[in-house]
């Protein structure tokens, strides 16, 4: 690959929110463990500028965090500095990969300036991301629907082992409550440490659910095998971390029942994305996708919640250059 040259211009970075949908192998018996499955959404996204400056500075929400990643990425004394101004941020603590876009948008923005050359892994290794799931580094590289290969014995990210685009025509439902937050940080180190030991029979039985019916439900645009895949997958998972979710397999009681009520409506693949709270349904149109806003919308904010009707986004983050100083 022919290096970037180095620029002093000022980038725009738009890295878009993921989907987790569920593991493969919370057992590792096999030598791996985790494999993850998920999708690049177009809302919500980080959106943030990057100018070289004579210091570090952020401004607009997360500033704090990116205030962190600057002096990260340029503690080197050779990086320079720079001035970020985010004018949106991926909720944090949702479920949605707020932190792994955010390390990279600024990680990659930094090495576009500087005229360097960075995989997602190197800038996931340079952040600290991508420690079980690979699908936030692949959804900011290319998007789509992503399953990676899990944790092997080494400390590279997860090896991707299928991406395809989102059916252009299908819609998420995303279900989103700002009153509560999913766990993260060293509290999610500590729940995965004490999580009972995970069946190898239904690791398997998830992995023949993605290999014979969810990945050729998406292909075929078959939205009932994909979906039905998705919700048994999901009951598997969360019923396996509900002990860490106060006995539930929902973060947000409340989600879960709009998530239900979504299903009984005739959405499927119903879900909680990681460790919540935001949940997701699937329909196959921005018809079904409507009808379904306008049934539960009211009451969901009634509820405190927040619906939104989200497509795919099969591209990854994009870095545009604004001008030229």
């Amino acid at each position: 690959m022919k290096p970037i040259p180095a620029t002093s211009a000022a980038l725009r970075v738009t890295a878009p929110a993921r989907l987790h949908l569920g593991f493969l192998d919370l057992n590792g018996e096999i030598g791996r463990r985790y494999g993850s499955i998920g999708i690049a959404i177009d809302r919500p996204s980080t959106d943030l500028t990057i100018t070289p400056s004579t210091e570090n500075s952020a401004t607009g929400p997360e500033s704090r965090r990116v205030l962190k990643l600057l002096r990260k990425y340029t503690d080197d004394g050779k990086s320079g500095a720079y001035a970020v101004d985010i004018a949106n941020a991926i909720p944090a603590h949702a479920g949605l990969g707020s932190g792994t876009q955010l390390a990279l948008a600024v990680g990659a923005a930094i090495a576009r300036l500087q005229g360097r050359n960075l995989s997602p892994a190197d800038l996931a290794s340079l952040g600290e991301r991508g420690a079980r799931s690979g699908i936030g580094l692949e959804a900011f590289a290319s998007g789509g629907f992503i399953i990676d290969g899990g944790k092997g014995k080494t400390d590279r990210p997860p090896p991707l082992t299928l991406r395809t685009d989102f059916p252009k025509d299908w819609r998420v439902m995303l279900i989103l409550d700002p009153n509560f937050s999913g766990v993260s940080g060293e509290a999610e180190t500590t729940a995965f440490a004490g999580l009972p030991p995970f069946p190898e029979r239904q690791a398997a039985h998830i992995c023949h659910l993605v290999l014979m019916k969810l990945v050729p439900g998406l292909k075929e645009l078959d939205i009932e095998a994909f979906g039905s895949a998705i919700t048994e997958i999901q009951e598997i998972v969360g019923g396996h971390f509900a002990s860490k979710q106060g006995g539930s397999p929902w973060t947000s009681r409340a989600v879960g029942e709009i998530a239900s009520r979504m299903r009984d409506m005739g959405a499927t693949g119903i879900g909680q994305s990681s460790w919540g709270p935001t949940g997701f349904a699937f329909v196959d149109s921005q018809k079904a996708a409507e009808r379904l806003y306008h049934s539960l919308g009211e009451d969901a904010k009634r509820d405190g919640l927040e619906i939104l009707i989200i497509h795919g986004r099969n591209t990854g983050a994009s870095i545009e250059t604004l001008r030229n100083s």
